[in-house]
């Protein structure tokens, strides 16, 4: 989707399973980014700049994960499958000594492809994300569970129109502490409400959201050669500290850094200060 002109211009790329839009601008060693469930890249229009600022190429992908536009009916959306994807867009790019940043469900998939595909990535933040066995987090494993459900997405989703119907916890109110602006709420709401085809899409994904992925991946933590900055937010309502520190001491290179006046979107309650965190990261661990 990606309305904000901060994350540069658009491009399409194909892949084995369908095409992928994503926005690419800066130039220097790249960040990739990994978004969560019905949010796309616009989740990242007010973090790139500073990354840009510091010296990076900043690639913004709409992962299909409800929010998108072009639809994947050929891809294996369940998590394995998207963390595989990421591995493949790596490559189709030639990209190496990546940064990847990710928040929320993207956490999830970016634990998965950490343990799958290493082989690309420099190092990883990991935002306030799924880990363990809270994947999906409560409430939302009811709005998952339904989603599985034929038909029942678009009902779920209409009454999101409303802003004080965005506000509940089933829909932004747990997620971000601050409201959305009117147009970044329709982009990421907008595409599954519209299109048959991304809701299609939307519970492919939803059927495939299992904690056996999580732990599997966790299970293989010890083996993650990577530096790992973990973000969490004090005020979090959906993960407690706890699955942060548990992360930090599972995984050999990782370090902790907290962030107050923010739920579980980092990148909307907190952007400049998150990516100041990423920048300091960046250069603490700069390939040699």
């Amino acid at each position: 989707m990606g309305i904000s002109s901060a994350l540069g211009p658009a491009h399409d790329r194909t892949l084995s399973t369908g095409r992928l839009r994503y926005h690419d601008t800066g130039t220097g060693s790249p960040v990739v980014f990994v978004h969560g469930l019905l949010v796309n890249a616009d989740l990242w229009r007010d973090v790139v700049p500073g990354l840009v600022a510091a010296g990076h190429r900043c690639l913004t992908p709409d992962w299909p994960l409800g929010a998108h536009t072009i639809p994947m009916p050929d891809a294996d959306l369940t998590p394995t499958g998207l963390a595989d994807l990421i591995a493949e867009f790596l490559d189709a790019l030639d990209l190496t000594d990546v940064t990847i940043v990710a928040n929320d469900t993207g956490g999830a998939l970016t634990q998965i492809l950490m343990t799958r595909h290493p082989e690309r990535i420099g190092r990883v933040v990991l935002a306030a994300v799924d880990c363990y066995e809270v994947f999906p987090p409560k409430p939302f494993t009811a709005l998952v569970r339904l989603a599985k459900i034929p038909g029942a997405i678009a009902p779920l989703l209409a009454p999101l129109r409303w802003r004080p119907a965005q506000r509940l916890p089933l829909a932004f109110g747990w997620v971000t502490k601050h409201p959305l602006p009117a147009p970044i709420a329709e982009s990421y709401l907008g595409p599954a409400r519209r299109d048959p085809a991304i809701r299609a899409d939307l519970r492919r994904f939803a059927a495939g959201v299992d904690t056996r992925h999580t732990m599997a991946a966790a299970q293989r933590f010890a083996e993650v050669d990577l530096p790992v900055l973990v973000v969490w937010s004090t005020e979090d309502k959906l993960f407690p500290m706890s699955l942060a520190q548990r992360l930090v001491t599972d995984l050999p290179r990782a370090s902790l850094r907290t962030v107050g006046d923010s739920y579980t979107f980092l990148p909307e309650d907190q952007p400049e200060l998150l990516a100041e965190l990423i920048v300091e990261f960046t250069r603490l661990h700069a390939a040699p």
